[in-house]
């Protein structure tokens, strides 16, 4: 199989060196499988998705086992921007172009729903992931900037939505003082979080409604038929029903999910704390995130550091100098940041579609899965989980929702997707700085 994410850029059974993981409450391990069991549902995947899976089957009263290769909270979950949006990742305007109008309104009901349920799961389970309102949505021109407004009108006038804070350039400024940016949004309905401590607290709660989690337990082979076989090195499943939730760290678990979900990474950094000079970058304590194509997102952290995403890559290694590699954007946005010290640097990979639209699946009588949240992952993936576990429950209507979208196959297959997905994002960056 050459390569495997799971292992190119991480060592077994361990946590990124990130500022989320050195400030996270911690969790002790849990064992890895051994030996051969049996369950009501087996999920594969120790993310958002599986954990929320993982917490509302075993209220429910099911018996469930989850699988996780290295940690609860390793992949996207436990690295990504902190960043709980409204919606879905393609906009409103977009799903309606695509699915309709109709769909698009249920969509646009499911994202609220999401943002509900994670911060009702975060209240109930008492995480402790400084949970905080506000993301705004920056334009690096004035056209950009009235698009944003005029999608700020429609979310009011099409979904009742009323949580939109318009930003003149010199509110903008005021608020994120930057060269770069002319106006924006400011969502006070979503949010940001600490992310890797929201997955451990899932994992707390799941294992004390009694789920049963075993980490560094990578599945080596799945086995279909009325009794799913899932196979570790060390240890087998046998269950009615099978969750795959692996997102970016699939590798060949399923062929059809891995040719509608392709693993890409992005990067974050997290400079030494600024103190005062934190005004200097936001004034208000909300999460940014702006038009590029390749977006730049951002926020402070409770310490007062910068955190500060950008640039991807489609390849299986991380760039030898990640802190060069997010730096270059960072400083396009705050000029001033050129001598700051950078104290964390690390990477991650997520599951992205071709539409940007997560792709969830019926893959047999007994198996569903989810994935593909294109960086929209943090309410999204909880809500998939919560919607698998009511399928499995005979409650499919929202699952089959979501299962509706349309999920065109990448092109080319395995060999020749990162290729053109490589090209295709060159374009799109090389459109970004020329402002075609």
């Amino acid at each position: 199989m050459g390569l495997n994410l799971l292992y190119s850029n991480d060592r077994k059974g361990e946590l990124p060196n990130s500022w989320y993981a050195a400030t996270a409450t911690p969790l002790a391990p849990f064992a890895p499988l051994t030996g051969r069991h049996k369950a009501d549902v087996c999920i594969i995947g120790g993310g958002y998705t599986g954990l929320s899976a993982a917490l509302h089957l075993a209220e429910a009263g099911m018996d469930v086992v989850l699988l996780e290769a290295h940690r609860v909270g390793f992949g996207a979950s436990g690295r990504n921007g902190g960043q709980l949006g409204s919606g879905q990742r393609m906009d409103q305007e977009g799903l309606e172009g695509f699915v309709g109008k109709a769909e698009a309104q249920k969509l646009w009901h499911f994202g609220e729903e999401a943002k509900d349920l994670v911060k009702s799961l975060i209240a109930k389970h008492q995480i402790d992931c400084h949970l905080r309102p506000g993301v705004a949505w920056t334009a690096s021109s004035r056209r950009e900037a009235a698009h944003l407004h005029d999608y700020g009108h429609h979310l009011q006038d099409s979904y009742c939505y009323s949580e939109i804070e318009f930003l003149s350039p010199e509110e903008c400024h005021q608020m994120c003082p930057s060269p770069t940016y002319k106006g924006g949004i400011l969502d006070h309905g979503a949010g940001h979080l600490h992310p890797l401590n929201l997955a451990l607290g899932l994992a707390r709660a799941a294992t004390g409604a009694g789920a049963r989690i075993h980490e560094t337990s990578e599945v080596l082979e799945i086995t279909e038929g009325r009794e799913v076989r899932v196979k570790t090195s060390a240890g087998e499943i046998c269950a009615d029903h099978l969750i795959l939730a692996c997102n970016g760290y699939l590798g060949g678990l399923n062929r059809q999910v891995a040719s509608k979900v392709m693993p890409i990474n992005n990067f974050v950094v997290a400079t030494e704390p600024l103190g005062d000079a934190a005004d200097q970058v936001l004034s208000r304590d909300v999460a940014v995130a702006d038009d590029k194509f390749v977006v730049n997102y951002f926020r402070l952290s409770h310490d007062k550091r910068l955190l500060f995403g950008g640039g991807e890559s489609y390849g299986y290694r991380f760039p030898a100098d990640i802190r060069a590699t997010v730096r270059k954007p960072m400083i396009q946005i705050f000029p001033h940041l050129s001598d700051v010290k950078i104290d964390y640097a690390w990477g991650g990979t997520l599951g992205i579609t071709m539409k940007r639209m997560p792709y969830l699946a019926r893959l047999g009588e007994n198996m569903l899965s989810a994935s593909g949240y294109s960086g929209h992952g943090v309410g999204t993936a909880v809500h998939a989980g919560q919607l698998m576990a009511h399928a499995i429950q005979g409650q499919a209507e929202g699952f089959e929702t979501m299962a509706r979208i349309p999920a065109p196959s990448f092109p080319g297959g395995a060999a020749m997707r990162s290729p053109l997905l490589a090209l295709a994002m060159t374009w799109f960056a090389l459109r970004d700085r020329i402002g075609i």
